[in-house]
């Protein structure tokens, strides 16, 4: 009896021990104790004294486990407890529209969820490792959030392939978009609108399954190109308005699905494609307020279609004037350029279009003119259709693929320029009588396989040039020579000066000897009868001329103090006057602190220079090595630097900077470090980007400078740097922690210019307490409200007028996104140009007729003016004149530009 009694109570103990550990481990009252305490408002069947499994809006499985919370519209208000990821066996969390508060618990791990529905709260954050582990979630939505502190579409969401839904609109995001969609094989309906998402549509969106696309109305706008629709076949309804997306509207033949597409508020440009006024199931399309072009549209009955606020040629339907539609076809060859749609209006291309000139009667065009304007793509057959066409300058842009043969048939043309592109390809044969120019185009004359040039290698071809065969032996020899020719010019380059000593010293003497071939001329021929006989000077393919030290000395009074413009780490630089009167900047490095990294810095600017030219950047003018002397000779920018004007204008007795002259200054330094970025036909990373970097001309417009810094960009990759380099205050986190470098860390520094422009304050000042002197950190605290920025504002701005306060609210919103603490959260240039391009007011040359004809204006390159000069055509004072012209296109040694750079 005993022994049984003592068994018995052993197996009661054991029966509790078992039932407590079952409890433990599966019932979910815990977390849903802590649910019902920190939420109000909850249902009346939610009491202790009920199970929670009863409660209403819960649903559990046979063990007592959560499997749903559904409450939409119940007036709940609270917050959610951080242990919900403790209900292990959740499959869907549906609480829309009610008024909780407080941040996000984190649901990493909850491998059953399938559903999160949160729109229409109060919710204040969202935990980075949110979405961790949700293999199995299918839909999410949060859209309607805004009081949801600003962020990203965590990259690391590619793990959720089983996501169909994702809403997330007016719910704070900032960014970009993740390429992540080539992993989200099942998402359908990506809805992302009423945020201040930026940069591109991801290209990992061709051949998703996206059906509903919505990512409209950003508050500064997603930019880029549309093409990657194209390819997105599922599509069935696209909203994109209220954006800065450019380019033309592509092709839409695939994307038979859509009914529906919202285009308006763009920059769009091109025509408006018929595969778009096709397509089957098109219901609803709005395409007002775009830049578009050609004939206006007629969509098939039944289409409720906006399109009013465009550029089309005719107010009604109907075939526009043929000399409009060729040049429309040659516009889109290089992708409809925004600059070329902003005048490129109405039906008649005589009447004021940009880089257009007519004959006489403004009835046919006669002059294409569009040299240095950064125009890609290729050179379009379309040219050929207009007749009259007289000049045709296409130089120094980013064109590629080969010259079209047709072209040659011109009846009227007498100069057609290619030089400085990246065209390749055979060369044509044009008449006799049209002077054809292709020099700076490494390719042209090669064949496909990348054979030898079937023409010589002279930069100008005047008419009846003949074609060598590939496989003549006296190509082959004149290639050997040539290619000897190239060598022994580059070491002449750099040991000229060098050789030249001993006549300097002896008060020095003309050039006896350069050769006249390709990027040289005899300058002691052209020089006759000048003061500037006496010096060497000859001018290099790209631009740059090599100087002698005495004419440098003899410019800047032997570098007097009184012509000191500034000192940086690596010298003084002068200002200089010329023998022919032109004003110089003169950059004296300091050979006692030259050392290998001076010596880079040096090079550097030289060679990136040679390779770059911008309305927007210092022009390098020339350069001198001799002894231990290395000088650089820029143009000259009467204003100085933008630190003095905004820094120091009281001690330089000037009036403050007005806003409308910070925000073009602004868009200059915008438009100048965009061209280094994306626009060159090599792209560059400045590193060094502020105020004293940022030179100031006549007419107050902006160019950077000082290209020691540079760097090659990387291709899409961070490219690791050995040394950090660069002014404390502008470098970028990522870039200062771990010497990493993109073009990101310019837009961070052009962040903290922006910055400065609207407070007027530097980007680090020891004179005012800790927690102000980073500008970066201090301003991101002002961005919280309207209030705190109005009264951030430089005291010497008007901020009573309206569109003044609007325009610089505008302004320090992009600043706080450049400056983004990640680089991916950062816009590129070509968005901040974007936004600030609407802010100033249109700027066009003060005389238009000055790039009409051919060899005036700023279309001509340096070669070309040799190739006048070595014809015969002048003198000295012709050299200086034309250079000066050359030059111009940034603002002409301290002149006024008279072009526009292609924005």
């Amino acid at each position: 009896m005993a022994f049984h009694n003592a068994h018995h109570h052993h197996l009661l103990h054991l029966t509790i021990l078992l039932t407590t550990l079952t409890l433990t481990l599966s019932d979910d009252s815990t977390v849903m104790t802590q649910l019902a305490t920190s939420l109000y408002n909850t249902p009346p069947t939610w009491t202790s004294s009920t199970n929670f499994c009863k409660w209403d809006g819960i649903t559990c499985d046979s063990s007592n486990h959560v499997t749903s919370i559904n409450l939409p519209d119940t007036s709940l208000a609270g917050t959610l407890p951080s242990t919900l990821n403790q209900l292990t066996q959740l499959q869907t969390l549906t609480l829309p529209r009610n008024s909780i508060s407080g941040d996000l618990p984190s649901l990493s791990n909850l491998t059953l969820l399938q559903q999160i529905t949160l729109d229409g709260n109060k919710f204040t954050s969202i935990p980075p490792d949110f979405f961790t582990g949700l293999i199995n979630l299918q839909k999410f939505t949060i859209s309607d959030n805004i009081n949801l502190s600003p962020w990203t579409i965590p990259s690391t969401l590619d793990q959720n392939t089983n996501l169909i839904t994702f809403q997330a609109s007016n719910a704070s995001i900032t960014g970009s978009i993740p390429e992540i969609f080539d992993k989200l094989t099942n998402i359908q309906n990506l809805r992302l609108s009423y945020n201040n998402i930026t940069g591109t549509l991801p290209r990992t969106f061709a051949g998703s399954q996206i059906q509903n696309l919505w990512v409209n109305n950003q508050r500064v706008g997603l930019s880029g190109t549309l093409d990657v629709l194209s390819s997105m076949t599922q599509l069935n309804q696209v909203w994109l308005q209220a954006n800065s997306f450019t380019g033309p509207i592509p092709d839409l033949s695939n994307c038979t699905l859509l009914f529906d597409l919202q285009l308006r508020d763009n920059q769009l440009t091109g025509l408006v494609p018929e595969s778009l006024v096709s397509l089957p199931k098109l219901v609803n399309v709005t395409l007002q307020n775009n830049m578009l072009q050609g004939p206006l549209p007629v969509f098939k009955s039944g289409v409720k279609n906006v399109i009013d606020r465009n550029s089309f040629c005719l107010p009604t339907p109907g075939p526009c004037d043929p000399q409009v539609m060729s040049l429309l076809e040659v516009a889109g060859a290089i992708g409809y350029p925004i600059s070329l749609a902003q005048s490129w209006q109405g039906n008649d291309a005589c009447q004021n279009w940009n880089f257009i000139s007519c004959d006489s009667s403004r009835k046919n065009v006669t002059i294409v003119s569009f040299g240095r304007r950064g125009f890609s793509g290729f050179v379009s057959p379309a040219f050929a259709n207009l007749t009259s066409l007289r000049s045709l300058l296409l130089n120094d842009n980013n064109l590629a693929g080969s010259i079209p043969e047709i072209l040659t048939s011109f009846p009227n043309l007498q100069v057609i320029d290619v030089s400085n592109n990246n065209l390749s390809g055979p060369i044509p044969v044009f008449p006799p009588r049209v002077k054809f120019v292709h020099t700076g185009n490494l390719l042209l004359g090669q064949d496909v396989s990348g054979g030898p040039p079937r023409s010589g290698p002279g930069s100008v071809t005047t008419g009846g040039a003949k074609k060598g065969g590939s496989g003549s032996p006296g190509l082959v020899v004149g290639i050997v020579i040539g290619a000897l020719v190239f060598v022994v010019i580059v070491l002449f380059v750099f040991f000229k000066c060098y050789v030249m000593k001993k006549n300097q010293n002896n008060g020095g003497g003309p050039v006896k000897d350069l050769e006249t071939g390709k990027g040289k001329v005899k300058v002691s021929e052209l020089k006759s009868q000048t003061s500037v006989d006496q010096t060497e000077m000859s001018v290099f393919e790209g631009g740059n001329v090599s100087i002698s030290v005495q004419v440098l000395r003899e410019a800047t009074d032997n570098f007097s103090d009184k012509n000191v413009l500034g000192k940086g780490g690596f010298g003084v630089v002068y200002r200089g006057i010329l023998p022919n009167g032109n004003r110089v900047a003169v950059k004296r490095m300091d050979p006692g602190v030259m050392g290998t990294k001076g010596l880079k810095e040096f090079q550097a600017e030289i060679a990136v220079l040679t390779k770059v030219r911008h309305r927007h950047l210092v022009a390098l003018l020339g350069y001198c090595i001799n002894g231990n002397e290395r000088l650089l000779v820029y143009e000259y920018m009467p204003q100085g630097t933008l630190s003095q004007h905004l820094f120091e204008w009281r001690e330089h007795k000037t009036k403050p900077l007005s806003w409308k002259q910070r925000v073009s200054i602004a868009l200059d330094v915008g438009r100048g470090v965009e061209y280094l970025h994306s626009l060159a036909q090599q792209s560059f990373i400045h590193r060094d980007l502020k105020p004293s970097n940022i030179l100031l001309g006549e007419d107050m417009r902006a160019k950077v400078a000082d290209f020691g810094l540079v760097k090659n960009a990387p291709d899409g990759k961070y490219s690791l740097e050995t040394r950090v380099a660069g002014t404390f205050g502008y470098l970028a986190p990522e870039y200062a922690a771990t010497g990493r470098v993109t073009t990101k860390v310019d837009v961070y520094a052009f962040g903290v210019v922006l910055m400065e422009l609207i407070t007027g304050r530097k980007a680090l000042d020891d004179t005012i307490p800790d927690d102000k002197s980073h500008l970066v950190t201090w301003f991101r605290r002002v961005l919280i409200s309207k209030e705190n920025i109005i009264k951030a504002i430089d005291q010497t701005l008007d901020t009573n007028d309206e569109e003044t306060l609007e325009s610089i609210l505008k302004v320090a919103e992009l600043a706080g996104h450049c400056t983004a603490r990640e680089p991916y959260q950062r816009p590129d240039m070509g968005h901040a140009v974007n936004v600030l391009g609407p802010l100033v007011e249109q700027w066009k040359p003060s005389r238009p007729d000055e790039d009409d004809g051919y060899g005036g204006g700023q279309s001509m390159s340096v070669t070309q003016l040799l190739q006048q000069l070595q014809g015969g055509e002048g003198s000295s004072r012709m050299l200086d004149d034309s250079f000066d012209q050359t030059q111009s296109s940034s603002s002409g040694l301290g002149g006024t530009s008279g072009t526009t750079d292609g924005r």
